[in-house]
């Protein structure tokens, strides 16, 4: 299965907010029983808005299979907040999520059911979205048959997210498509969005929060742009990590691809896996520290 870089939440500070906030909200209105309350319709939108709702329905999944699934994706998806850095992730979000919604809004308008609940809640414009990025910029790095069906690491991705936009039929696939076009619009560089970041004071706050057990230590970020990769040299620094070795294996593909995926340029990740001795975290400390210095 395709890995999604080092283990937790290292540089990924915001996918760990969101994360934690779409638990604590999917497992409050789940202990409450209020799963079928939440929900967008044509009344939320164009009657009585309900503001409250409108921000639980960003957070909160309606069942547990749906959580298990979603928080999964958004757990792998971290990788592009490493790769283009937590201020333009958080841009990446927010573009996501309200225009996600927009779309929602819109269809909503054109099919005209003021009775039904037509969207399902969660976090399904970001998740989505993430998928647009993820066929483009993660590459295929193992590919194997079974049954003489074809197959590779990113398969189970596509699997989990297609359970995930038939989990409730109409109403997730709705709002799973608008994620899709928010995330098409996001790749395509409307008014030049992909240059845009929160303010760092922001960005370093959520960084800051510390939630035991939920990850490693915190490195320094990547700044790189998705579908836009720069490769970075490799560079000396000044760490206790294993000298290269003459004899060491040659690093597998697999891991290469992992640091790949997350923006590095493959000559510096494979020199790096040589030193880290085919270690992918290590290697990742190691490219992180070069790029910072």
């Amino acid at each position: 299965m395709i890995n999604g870089g080092p283990s937790g939440f290292t540089n990924a500070p915001i996918t760990r907010a969101f994360i934690v906030a779409s638990a604590l909200f999917t497992i409050f209105f789940g202990i409450q029983g209020r799963f079928n309350t939440l929900g967008l319709s044509y009344q939320d939108i164009f009657g009585k808005l309900r503001l409250w709702k409108l921000i639980i329905s960003i957070f909160s999944f309606s069942s547990t299979p749906e959580l298990m699934f979603g928080l999964y994706l958004l757990y792998y998806f971290r990788v592009f907040e490493r790769q283009i850095g937590s201020n333009k992730y958080s841009v990446f979000i927010a573009f996501s999520v309200l225009n996600s919604l927009l779309f929602e809004a819109v269809a909503v308008a054109l099919l005209k059911d003021p009775t039904a609940n037509l969207v399902t809640p969660g976090p399904y414009g970001l998740i989505f979205a993430s998928f647009v990025p993820f066929f483009f910029d993660i590459p295929v790095s193992t590919r194997y048959r079974v049954f003489g069906f074809h197959f590779s690491d990113k398969t189970f991705i596509y699997l989990a997210g297609l359970q995930l936009l038939l989990s409730s039929w109409k109403r997730s696939i709705l709002p799973g498509m608008c994620g899709i076009l928010a995330g098409s619009l996001y790749r395509l560089n409307v008014f030049y969005i992909r240059k845009a970041k929160i303010p760092e004071l922001i960005a370093s706050f959520f960084s800051r929060l510390s939630l035991p057990s939920m990850g490693s230590p915190r490195a320094p970020s990547t700044r790189n742009v998705v579908g836009n990769i720069p490769s970075y040299p490799a560079r000396p620094v000044e760490r206790n990590y294993p000298a290269p070795n003459q004899s060491a294996v040659e690093p597998s593909e697999d891991s290469i691809a992992t640091l790949v995926s997350m923006g590095f340029d493959r000559n510096s990740a494979r020199q790096a896996l040589v030193q880290a001795r085919n270690d992918v975290n290590v290697a990742t400390n190691i490219l992180l520290e070069a790029q910072s210095h």
